[in-house]
């Protein structure tokens, strides 16, 4: 099977084009505002727009309320919500029900103990994000760009499909999913040429790496 792969935080025409162009499975747009890739419902409306069809829509949300995951709902047509805060396995199961679509958990990750949530949430959830672990006091919530060891996820049986994330780049992918066994992969500022701005090229490049290890088995 081929290496399922997300371009999240999407923020312009750009960014979308390349994305859809190389082949990309998913996109994501940032609903949290202290990121510098955060999009509102009104832009993300707009870009999702113009390439109809295409990768499937991924809005990234952090401990959002109902209110918050509606309005974007009604601009933008996701196909996958991506909980990436504090979330409990109930609130979870209570946004997956409310509004019918899959949803996706990411767990931060820095050793063995971090994967214990994964039991809970297993049940309640599509699919599983795992993400470097922030620093702690850190404003955002992801990886901030860090790898971490995926010689941690090597062998694991993940009971739903799931992402790697975290400091991923053009050189690094096909190592990474090697590594890992990852089914997945996601990446953000390892494809931009300035914060936020996706770069053409390094998409297509990191997309195309991505692929190339699954094809090669």
């Amino acid at each position: 099977m081929t290496v399922e792969v997300k371009i999240c935080g999407i923020r312009d025409a750009e960014g979308l084009d390349a994305a859809a162009d190389a082949g990309a499975d998913f996109i994501g747009f940032v609903f949290f505002p202290p990121s510098p890739r955060a999009v509102t419902p009104a832009q993300a409306g707009v870009l999702s727009a113009l390439r109809p069809g295409g990768p499937v829509r991924v809005g990234l949300f952090v401990d959002a309320t109902d209110g918050e995951i509606e309005a974007v709902l009604a601009a933008v047509p996701l196909g996958l919500i991506q909980l990436h805060g504090e979330e409990t396995p109930a609130r979870a199961a209570a946004i997956r029900a409310r509004f019918g679509l899959p949803v996706m958990k990411a767990i931060g990750v820095a050793e063995e103990a971090d994967f214990a949530p994964v039991a809970d949430f297993a049940p309640v959830v599509d699919r599983f994000l795992f993400d470097a672990r922030p620093p702690p006091g850190g404003p955002l919530p992801g990886g901030n760009a860090q790898p971490f060891e995926w010689r941690l996820m090597a062998g694991r049986a993940v009971p739903r499909p799931w992402l790697l994330a975290g400091g991923l780049t053009p050189g690094n992918v096909a190592e990474a999913i090697r590594i890992a066994g990852a089914p997945g992969v996601d990446v953000s500022s390892g494809v931009e040429r300035a914060r936020g701005i996706k770069d053409a090229r390094l998409v297509r490049d990191f997309v195309a790496a991505a692929k190339a290890v699954s094809r090669a088995g």
